[in-house]
Formats: structure tokens, sequence, C-alpha cells
């Protein structure tokens, strides 16, 4: 019998596209699947996206990632990658 598992996605980091590749990068390394959220506004205005604000690109990943992937990006975040 196959029971089905709810699994929750949250937003992990927001940024402007070029740095949303950067940690999709480090999370793919680290193998944590994640997809992007409105990442054609940073393509279509980049200018109108600005770092973590309004029309950011949103970069998802499952809740059981979560703490793992936080580690990651505040390393990215401090500058130690």
């Amino acid at each position: 019998m196959k029971t089905d598992k709810k699994i929750d996605l949250v937003e992990i980091f927001r940024g402007s596209p070029m740095e949303a590749g950067i940690v999709r990068s480090l999370l793919k390394d680290s193998d944590i699947e994640d997809f992007l959220k409105d990442e054609n506004m940073g393509t279509i205005a980049p200018w109108q996206v600005s770092a973590g604000g309004v029309g950011a690109v949103k970069i998802i990943i499952k809740s059981n990632d979560y703490e793992k992937a936080k580690l990651i990006i505040e390393k990215f975040v401090q500058g130690h990658f």
C-alpha cells in the first residue's frame, strides 16, 4: 500500500537572476532540488529586479532541505564561496 506524504515548499532565497543562478548551482552541488519563481521578470525587466526586493527571482525548495540549504546560502551571502 502506498502512502502519500505531503511535501511543503518554501522560498529559500530571493535576488537578481545572476545571484539566483549562483545559488542554484551551489544547491545542485549539494543534491538539493529547486525551482525558480518569477524568473521571467528578471529576464524581461532586469533593471526592475532589486536584490531581494520587488520583482526578485525566488528559489523554492522542499521544506525538508531547508536547514541544509540555509547554511549554503548563508555562506554564499557572507562571501565564503
